[in-house]
């Protein structure tokens, strides 16, 4: 079976040489060759026009440093038809999140996540259950199976999601992970909208409907 990036390229816009490095080995990792990286946004968009790739990963401040700011997302999207594009971020302020998928982002992602929650939102950036502006897109034969949703999950929020099942709080999560209660948010924010549910009660009932809180229950102890 082909690999996710077979034929597929990337662009990064990142000001930090030491972070160009990481997120170049991580598309390695899952199967995307890297066109070019630059901190300058100007040069991101000639990038992205010469090579019309299928990613592009762009740092928030980065992005901030252009004379229109996340528009720059949309400008690059014209410049390549079907470009996704990943935001990366040192905080999850909603009013950020809001203006880059405003301006076309298809995931926002914090720079303090672990590796696997990075490639897991790469890897997701080419599937359907993805979010474009807050909103679900959907396939369109329907909505997506349960398992679809559930594979979509990290282990990181699959393991938030079984604490959460447990009856823990938000502050008793970021106790236990070794995180901030504003991580913590953010991972349940990201479950929400993955399970398409509204709240830590439907998120609990979803998953022990579909058997996931046995499930990863599971993994953990093997």
């Amino acid at each position: 079976m082909r690999g996710l990036g077979e034929d597929r390229t990337a662009v990064i816009l990142d000001r930090h040489p030491l972070w160009v490095d990481a997120l170049q080995r991580l598309l390695t990792q899952v199967g995307i060759r890297l066109a070019g990286a630059t901190s300058s946004p100007a040069e991101a968009l000639d990038l992205i026009a010469e090579w019309r790739p299928a990613l592009f990963i762009a740092e928030w401040n980065a992005l901030e440093s252009w004379s229109r700011g996340p528009e720059l997302l949309r400008d690059a999207a014209a410049n390549a038809p079907g470009l996704r594009s990943v935001v990366l971020a040192t905080h999850d302020d909603p009013v950020c999140i809001d203006k880059s998928f405003a301006a076309g982002a298809t995931m926002y992602c914090i720079k303090t996540a672990a590796s696997e929650d990075l490639a897991s939102a790469i890897r997701q950036a080419f599937e359907t259950s993805i979010y474009h502006a807050g909103v679900r897109r959907r396939q369109s034969s329907g909505l997506i199976a349960a398992d679809g949703l559930a594979s979509s999950l990290t282990r990181r929020e699959i393991e938030i999601l079984r604490l959460l099942g447990e009856g823990y709080s938000n502050s008793q999560l970021a106790k236990m992970l070794w995180v901030t209660e504003q991580t913590v948010k953010f991972h349940l924010s990201n479950i929400y909208r993955k399970l398409d549910v509204v709240n830590r009660t439907e998120a609990s009932r979803w998953a022990q409907l579909h058997g996931l809180l046995s499930q990863a229950a599971g993994q953990t102890a093997a």
